[in-house]
């Protein structure tokens, strides 16, 4: 990953190739942040006048580009637009409404900070001001824009060969500007950014990794790789194991494919009677549907389907890194979803975990199949929280679309994961559980049906948590995300997020470790390597 440092030298004095201010839209027009004070310095006051030749607006996402031609060590300066100021902190005049040195929006300065380091890409160093501005420097703040320019700079290229030739490559370093006084809490966020970072491009390495080099044996090798280098204890389940444990779905999902399931459980203990949550994450390592096959097109992004538990190891990873003084538990149901003469057929019975039986009357809902094995096991260790995460339905993106996530279950989890969700700005919304719904999975045969008789697709976001409630014991506090569209970009890149595998919600899940935890002052600062 390229790397990051706080640094508060003056531009006039920093050797880098690139320096990135930010600009805003005002009411009366372009905002150039607080940040951007040496740049016009070093341009003789005509930033401005730069600026609006070169048609800048300061809308989002907008990136304009100029030569310094001498004025600065840096070859050139990028300006990004933050987009709209809810309240404006300085006086506006002229064309130029002059420099605004108030805090901004976390995500704004993620987003921003992410489409400056995609404009430039190949670029050897790069200095950012975005969290520069006087009176501006907050922890969320610095920890904003390190995380963005981090996540700006992902590329997936580990199978290219020849090809890669040619292709812009990564920025080399980042210094994040700062003034002299807050060097000790820029270095600290940048740390956890860091931390951050890692993890989420963890998860898009993994959604992006194809299936033919990611089986449910190769992504268990992943995770204890991971784990133990992090000093989280991990547990694999073969598919011995976990016929004589009773994990019915998971066997049942997985007896279709040449390559066998796996379970896996990771565990972080952050010490003493520290509270404990549970993550599942459905890991459908590919997803043809089975014996009911999807169509063609529709298994073109199938590798993803294990995001869910690509997230939960992600997550269990930083919070041992992190050190946070709480127990967190990862579980990650992990099959190859695949029809051939041993796989599950509509109609077939399944006993999972726990003894209920299942009627499978669509195999290509498998998800909440692993996931109910998955869910029981969990909840045998009576967690203070459990969240289950999976791109479980496409119903979730005709219903949210492809970048916000969709949350149900029981108010107080539900409002846990909306809260943390919040903090890091992820888009995540808390969605109903209608209890007419239920009757739905009413199975003749059976206790519970997968999906309801006759493929009705009416609510069936809502109905395949209602089945998932099913195996979560009623006196526990459960919430279920659907990150079904939110996990895979299909289309162009956009602020911090690269096209193909997004690694969302791991900030989400990691802040909700830390909101368990306590307030910050209760927990340790120590991180790890």
């Amino acid at each position: 990953m390229t790397s990051i440092a706080p640094s508060s030298a003056a531009l006039v004095d920093l050797k880098t190739d690139a320096v990135v201010i930010g600009t805003a839209v005002g009411e009366n027009g372009l905002v150039v942040t607080g940040g951007a004070a040496e740049v016009d310095a070093a341009l003789g006051g005509r930033l401005e006048s730069v600026l609006a030749a070169l048609g800048a607006t300061g809308k989002a996402g907008e990136t304009v580009r100029f030569a310094t031609l001498g004025a600065l060590p840096a070859a050139t300066v990028l300006a990004v637009g933050l987009g709209p100021l809810a309240s404006p902190s300085a006086p506006l005049s002229g064309p130029v409404a002059g420099p605004v040195s108030g805090p901004v929006d976390t995500e704004v300065l993620r987003r921003a900070a992410g489409t400056a380091l995609r404009a430039l890409a190949g670029t050897g160093s790069v200095a950012l001001t975005l969290a520069a501005a006087p009176g501006s420097i907050t922890a969320e703040s610095v920890r904003a824009v390190a995380e963005g320019a981090l996540l700006g700079t992902y590329t997936f290229d580990r199978l290219r060969t020849t090809s890669a030739k040619g292709l812009p490559t990564p920025v080399g370093a980042l210094t994040l500007l700062v003034d002299g006084t807050s060097l000790p809490l820029a270095q600290a966020e940048i740390d956890r950014a860091v931390v951050v970072a890692e993890s989420v491009v963890l998860v898009r390495d993994l959604v992006n990794t194809p299936p033919s080099h990611l089986s449910p044996a190769l992504l268990a090798d992943v995770a204890v790789e991971q784990a133990t280098a992090a000093g989280v204890t991990v547990e694999v389940l073969d598919e011995v194991a976990l016929a004589e444990g009773g994990f019915g779905g998971i066997v049942g999902v997985g007896q279709g494919s040449v390559n066998p399931p796996r379970l896996i459980r990771l565990e972080w203990r952050g010490g003493g009677e520290s509270p404990a949550l549970a993550l599942v994450g459905k890991g459908i390592t590919f997803d043809s549907g089975g014996l009911s096959l999807k169509p063609p097109t529709a298994m073109e992004w199938m590798k993803t389907d294990m995001a869910g538990a690509a997230a939960v190891l992600a997550t269990v990873v930083a919070a041992a890194r992190l050190r946070l003084p709480v127990t967190v538990t990862g579980w990650m149901p992990c099959a190859e979803n695949m029809p051939s003469g041993d796989a599950i057929r509509p109609s077939d019975v399944l006993t999972l975990r726990g003894g209920t039986r299942v009627e499978v009357l669509n195999t290509d809902a498998e998800g909440r199949l692993v996931l109910a094995d998955a869910l029981v096991r969990a909840a045998e260790e009576a967690p203070d929280l459990i969240v289950d995460i999976a791109t479980l339905t496409g119903a979730q993106i005709v219903s949210l679309g492809q970048r916000t996530s969709a949350v149900m279950g029981r108010d107080g989890a539900v409002e846990a994961v909306t809260t943390a969700a919040a903090a890091t700005g992820e888009s995540v919304w808390p969605m109903p559980l209608p209890p007419e719904l239920r009757k739905g999975l009413d199975s003749t045969v059976a206790d519970i049906a997968n999906v309801p008789p006759g493929g009705s697709r009416d609510g069936g976001m809502l109905v395949a948590a209602h089945f998932l409630a099913h195996f979560v014991p009623d006196e526990a506090s459960w919430a279920h995300i659907d990150i079904a569209g939110p996990s895979w970009n299909g289309g162009q890149p956009y602020g911090h997020t690269p096209k193909g595998g997004t690694g969302v919600i791991v900030r989400t899940l990691l802040q909700l470790a830390e909101d368990l935890a306590g307030p910050p002052s209760d927990q340790g600062s120590t991180i790890a390597g």
